[in-house]
């Protein structure tokens, strides 16, 4: 219901005019309550108070509270679909495009990708330049295992972005949940990094038939790689979205550059300890 400068006052269903008394005034009947947004409000978030209130229509105000228009349960489904695909493209680092894929042309998927593509590379030069710095600390037997060290490093980061990144768009965790997220992923990480960590040191002894030096240097790497990889993965998200960018842009390609150098640092100094 509106008043004569189109102020919102009040709604009112179908339902209750029906069965209102028909000597009822509409103010009579009307809920002043109303739970609307604005027209400058983000379309995820308006999708969010449709989740939250279980509402099928939200009235729609400009900055004085006249009323605009509405938006439909039919309008949310659309917006969450294209805030979803949006999403998981950033976190697959592609430039998100409006275009379905099969009426996307050659040339626009390759102008959405390779940007990403050659900074990632240049980032991920920095692994490079540590191996190249740090060879002749690494033995021949060493260098065998720093693929499984980046890639479970890259994956457990992976795991924690996407899981806060989810929340965070859904409205489940906020920046002031930043030190119960630290401390959450902090008994995480020790927990899957100790198992990891224990299953392949018997993995390396009886089935790799390797030393107990590169065995402990192996395990001791992986257990400080996956607490790190899992407190980056977490955290980073959350410091991206504070600082006024997208979390999904924070996901698994940089998170698992930073980890794959942090890894090979880490690598080299425990190899160093344990000589």
């Amino acid at each position: 219901m509106i008043d004569n400068q189109h102020r919102l006052d009040g709604v009112v269903t179908l339902r209750e005019l029906i069965l209102a008394d028909p000597e009822a005034l509409v103010a009579d009947v009307m809920r002043a309550n109303v739970i609307g947004v604005n027209t400058h409000d983000d379309q995820e978030q308006v999708a969010q108070l449709f989740s939250k209130y279980d509402m099928l229509a939200m009235p729609v105000v400009d900055n004085e509270e006249r009323l605009v228009g509405i938006i439909t349960i039919d309008d949310v489904i659309d917006v969450l679909q294209e805030e979803t695909t949006e999403d998981m493209e950033k976190m697959a680092a592609i430039t998100p495009s409006d275009k379905p894929y099969l009426r996307t042309s050659t040339l626009e998927i390759w102008k959405s990708r390779i940007p990403w593509l050659l900074l990632l590379m240049v980032s991920a030069t920095f692994t490079s330049m540590i191996l190249m710095r740090f060879e002749v600390a690494l033995s021949t037997g060493l260098i065998a295992f720093i693929p499984m060290l980046m890639d479970t490093g890259g994956n457990s980061g992976s795991q924690s972005s996407v899981t806060i990144i989810r929340g965070l768009s859904l409205g489940d965790i906020e920046f002031t949940d930043l030190f119960r997220v630290l401390w959450k992923e902090v008994r995480v990480a020790v927990l899957c990094g100790v198992t990891l960590a224990l299953c392949n040191f018997l993995k390396l002894l009886f089935f790799d038939r390797v030393g107990m030096h590169v065995a402990a240097v192996v395990s001791l790497t992986l257990i400080c790689t996956v607490f790190f990889a899992k407190i980056v993965g977490g955290v980073l998200p959350m410091l991206a979205k504070k600082l006024g960018f997208d979390p999904a842009v924070m996901a698994s390609p940089f998170i698992t550059t930073i980890v794959d150098a942090m890894s090979l640092l880490i690598y080299v100094r425990v190899s160093m300890l344990i000589a």
